[in-house]
C-alpha cells in the first residue's frame, strides 16, 4: 500500500534524522511523504548520533509513508545507515548519488526495502538507463541543487535536458512521474510556485520540499486548474468510439487519456 502512496505522492518532505522533535510536526504537515535525512541535513560528526536516534525516535504513527535518505553506497556511513534501515523498516530509502542499477542493487539487498534513486550527478545521468530499470526502483528524484554543482552551472535552464531524461526513462521503463529537485527559495511563495508548475510541465508527478510552509504550494500547483479540469471533464463527457471535437479540437484516445489523467489527479489532490 504504502509503494502506491510513494508512486502518486506530489509533496515529499525533508526533515533532518538529528531533530526527532520535528518528525511529528513534518508527518502532520500535509506532506505526502516525510523524508528523514541522514545526509546533507545532518554534520559528518553528528551521523553516528543521528542514526541512534532515528533508531529510538522512529515515527510508527506516522500516518504517511516515511523514507529514509541515507548517504551514499561510496561513503564511509552507507553500510551503518542501511543496515539501521532493515531495522527500521521505512516506505523507502532514498539513495544519494544514485550512478548505477549496481548502487540500487547495494541499496536494496543491504536494506531489505524498495529504493528511490536520487539523480544528482552527471554520472547518475549517463547511468539512467540501467538506475530506471534496476530491480527494486519504485521512483525516481531529481536532485538539481547538487547536479548545478556537479555540473558546473549557474543557470537552471542548463537543467532542462536532466530533466527531460528523467521522464523519458521512467516512461520508459514504466516508472512513475519523476520528483523533482528542491526549490531553496524557502520564504519567496512565488519562486516554488513557479518552479513546481515548470515541473509538473516537464512531465514531473511532485516536487522535494525542504520547508513545511512549500508543502501547500506544491499541492496547489501540482493540482489541475478549473479551466483545465472543466476542459477535461467536457472531452469525456463526448467521448466516443469514433472522433469528435471539443471547442475545435478533435478528440482522440491520447486527448482523452489526457483528460481522465487530469481528473484522476484533481480527485487525489481533493483527498
Amino acid at each position: 500500500m504504502s509503494g502506491d502512496r510513494l508512486s502518486t505522492a506530489v509533496s515529499w518532505l525533508f526533515v533532518p534524522a538529528s531533530r526527532p522533535e520535528r518528525f511529528a510536526k513534518a508527518c502532520a504537515s500535509g506532506a505526502d511523504v516525510v523524508v528523514i535525512d541522514l545526509e546533507d541535513a545532518v554534520a559528518a560528526d553528528a551521523k553516528t548520533e543521528a542514526r541512534a536516534t532515528l533508531l529510538r525516535d522512529w515515527p510508527t504513527d506516522a500516518g504517511v509513508p516515511v523514507v529514509v535518505r541515507v548517504n551514499g553506497v561510496r561513503t564511509a556511513e552507507s553500510a551503518a545507515d542501511l543496515a539501521a534501515c532493515s531495522e527500521l523498516a521505512p516506505a523507502a530509502v532514498v539513495l544519494p548519488k544514485a550512478e548505477s542499477a549496481e548502487d540500487v542493487h547495494t541499496a536494496a539487498e543491504a536494506s531489505g526495502v524498495p529504493v528511490l534513486p536520487l539523480v544528482e550527478s552527471a554520472r547518475g545521468l549517463v547511468g539512467l538507463a540501467g538506475i530506471a530499470a534496476a530491480d527494486g526502483v519504485v521512483r525516481l528524484l531529481f536532485g538539481s541543487v547538487d547536479l548545478a554543482l556537479d555540473l558546473g552551472v549557474t543557470d537552471d535552464a542548463a537543467l532542462d535536458t536532466a530533466r527531460a531524461d528523467l521522464v523519458r526513462w521512467s516512461a520508459a521503463c514504466g516508472l512513475p512521474q519523476p520528483v523533482d529537485g528542491v526549490s531553496t527559495a524557502i520564504r519567496d511563495a512565488g519562486t516554488v510556485t513557479r518552479e513546481s508548475r515548470r515541473a509538473k510541465a516537464w512531465g514531473f508527478g511532485g516536487k522535494l520540499c525542504i520547508h513545511p510552509s512549500q508543502v501547500r504550494l506544491v499541492h496547489a500547483a501540482f493540482a489541475p486548474g478549473e479551466e483545465e479540469l472543466a476542459w477535461a471533464r467536457k472531452v469525456l463527457a463526448v467521448e466516443s468510439d469514433g472522433a469528435a471535437m471539443v471547442d475545435g479540437e478533435m478528440i482522440d484516445r491520447p486527448v482523452v487519456e489526457r483528460a481522465r489523467r487530469i481528473v484522476r489527479e484533481a480527485e487525489r489532490a481533493a483527498h
